[in-house]
């Protein structure tokens, strides 16, 4: 369902479990289970409890350039990769798994709604 590895998974989960965020429960109906106040809980700190990776993939290659032209250069990327990603950061932050938990809500209903309406005859 998700298309990667088991093993992707298990690490993702594990990186959860020791937030605190989720924890697993053995036995028939058991598995993964919310441990956390969705209200509390941003994208932002889902993103560090899985290690998540750097925001950009790019920056600067050659931090100790001999030309003059790229260091400046370099020091404009720096500051607007800088700059950007604490935007990102603090949109992160803003965004609660609680909000996320009612848009999906919502959009389930609409998405039902859809379904159950009667088909338009021509």
């Amino acid at each position: 369902m998700l298309g990667t590895n088991p093993v992707v998974v298990r690490r993702t989960m594990a990186g959860l479990r020791d937030a605190g965020y989720v924890r697993s429960e053995k036995g028939h109906g058991g598995g993964w289970v919310l441990a956390a106040d969705l209200e509390a809980l941003s994208l932002l700190d889902v993103h560090r409890a899985v290690g998540g990776p750097r925001l950009f993939a790019i920056g600067n290659e050659h931090p100790h350039a001999g030309c003059a032209v790229e260091q400046v250069v370099n020091e404009a990327i720096e500051a607007v990769l800088r700059d950007a990603e604490a935007r990102i950061i603090a949109r992160l932050q803003a965004v609660s798994l609680a909000e996320l938990a009612r848009g999906f809500d919502a959009r389930c209903r609409q998405n039902a709604g859809e379904s159950a309406a009667p088909a338009a005859s021509h």
